[in-house]
């Protein structure tokens, strides 16, 4: 089993959202690095932790699991789209998503702030300096590590 952190912008899809649609397909994604993990590491039952970003309260909001493996991002062939890209195409998708579905809310986000703070955590990716990827992978022992701040 695999570990990850998957970010988004609580105004664009949040924990309450998956929480009210149970599952959904993470698509958008258009940082090669991202898709990657998504398109090659990323397994059915991964469990991952969901950080809000670019909001007032940034940190872990929830856990999802992966629902679906890999599979393309359609969005990106429908020009109607904000994710398309004219050089998708049937034969060549080019972008991947995986689906995600609801675990748990926890009952307070664990802090961009806690998470910084917490000696075990220092070599975390998502706190060392120019990381900005939306997907994250973590160790299992950082996976627990930062559940245990909740």
């Amino acid at each position: 089993m695999n570990y990850w952190i998957m970010k988004s912008e609580p105004d664009a899809y949040s924990i309450d959202q998956l929480k009210i649609d149970v599952e959904t397909n993470w698509e958008g994604v258009r940082n090669y690095q991202a898709r990657n993990f998504m398109r090659d590491d990323m397994k059915k039952g991964d469990l991952v932790l969901f950080y809000h970003s670019s909001c007032k309260h940034i940190g872990i909001a929830g856990i999802a699991k992966v629902s679906k493996e890999s599979h393309p991002d359609l969005s990106a062939q429908d020009p109607k789209s904000q994710y398309y890209d004219p050089k998708a195409s049937q034969d060549n998708p080019r972008w991947f998503h995986v689906s995600l579905k609801f675990s748990k809310k926890l009952k307070n986000i664990i802090s961009l702030d806690q998470i910084k703070a917490h000696s075990k955590l220092k070599n975390l990716k998502l706190i060392q300096k120019g990381n900005r990827l939306s997907i994250i992978p973590i160790s299992e022992s950082e996976y627990k590590e930062i559940l245990s701040l909740s």
